[in-house]
């Protein structure tokens, strides 16, 4: 018998859908003129990526940025169409200590409120571009609240050179936000010695199909948690362009590129993903729908 067919924890896949070039690597190797030479390709890797969750029955949260939306709302509305949870991943990917608190907020209600033209549904979360609420920035998660999220799903509990809080909570939980709480849904982590094993984004491309199988399989075994997956649509994509860049960040950017879709195949055949919204919808009543607070925001 399969281990999708053993299990009853539905895991979550969630899919941060930018352009590749928005990754790190790229602004520092071309800077910001450079960026803007490439070619788009967010809408065939994000539709080819649809069509993969179609063939496994699979749905899962698109954290979108605004801008996207923007430029390609038929894309957002496929997304939304096809039932999985549409959600913000800001405007642009600028980080949000460099915007600071007056940008940031300007960035999120911008970027909520294309994405919700553009599904036609209302978006109750948001990620961090890089993961970049940390300790320098708890304000982000007060303004979040006050525009309207129900969630954030920006922390990473690892230790990283980027971004992640290693001794956060590695499940859904509450955070308070002045007038109220803010649900925060952590990257997935498996558990091993003592230690946070990452199993999602760059790690999911590095790692053998069978260990992340196995690091799934045990999160729902002994915590009976669903693992909260993160991938990007340029991760399946290995005809994007390749621009000059250090060693480093090539192999960062362009690690396991080229196997990644035979390995999230497998993971799909094995386990059951759904959307954030669907694998907690327990919570929902009380901290995802918004209070007269926040509607009014």
């Amino acid at each position: 018998m399969s281990e999708r067919a053993e299990t009853s924890v539905a895991n979550v896949l969630t899919i941060d859908v930018e352009e590749y070039y928005h990754g790190v690597e790229f602004t520092q190797a071309l800077g910001v003129e450079g960026l803007r030479a490439l070619p788009s390709r967010v809408v065939a890797e994000t539709e080819h990526l649809l069509e993969v969750l179609d063939d496994h029955d699979a749905r899962g949260t698109f954290f979108t940025l605004g801008v996207v939306a923007e430029r390609y709302p038929r894309l957002i509305r496929a997304i939304a169409a096809r039932g999985h949870e549409v959600a913000s991943h800001g405007w642009d990917h600028r980080l949000v200590g460099a915007l600071g608190p007056r940008r940031f907020r300007e960035d999120v209600r911008a970027a909520k409120h294309a994405l919700e033209q553009a599904s036609g549904q209302a978006v109750w979360g948001y990620r961090a571009p890089n993961y970049s609420i940390d300790a320098q920035t708890p304000w982000a998660l007060t303004i979040l609240y006050e525009e309207g999220h129900a969630y954030d799903s920006s922390i990473y509990p690892i230790a990283h050179d980027r971004y992640g809080f290693a001794s956060a909570p590695r499940f859904p939980h509450e955070i308070p936000t002045g007038d109220g709480a803010l649900w925060e849904v952590p990257i997935g982590t498996a558990r091993l010695a003592g230690t946070n094993l990452p199993v999602g984004g760059g790690f999911f491309r590095m790692i053998p199909e069978a260990l992340i199988s196995g690091a799934i399989a045990s999160v729902n075994r002994i915590d009976g948690r669903p693992v909260v997956l993160y991938v990007h649509p340029w991760e399946f994509d290995p005809q994007q362009p390749r621009p000059p860049m250090s060693w480093a960040h090539r192999f960062r950017h362009y690690v396991g590129i080229a196997g990644n879709e035979k390995k999230l195949r497998a993971l799909l055949g094995r386990f059951r993903f759904t959307s954030i919204e669907t694998a907690f919808a327990h919570v929902r009543p009380r901290r995802f729908v918004p209070d007269a607070h926040r509607a009014a925001s």
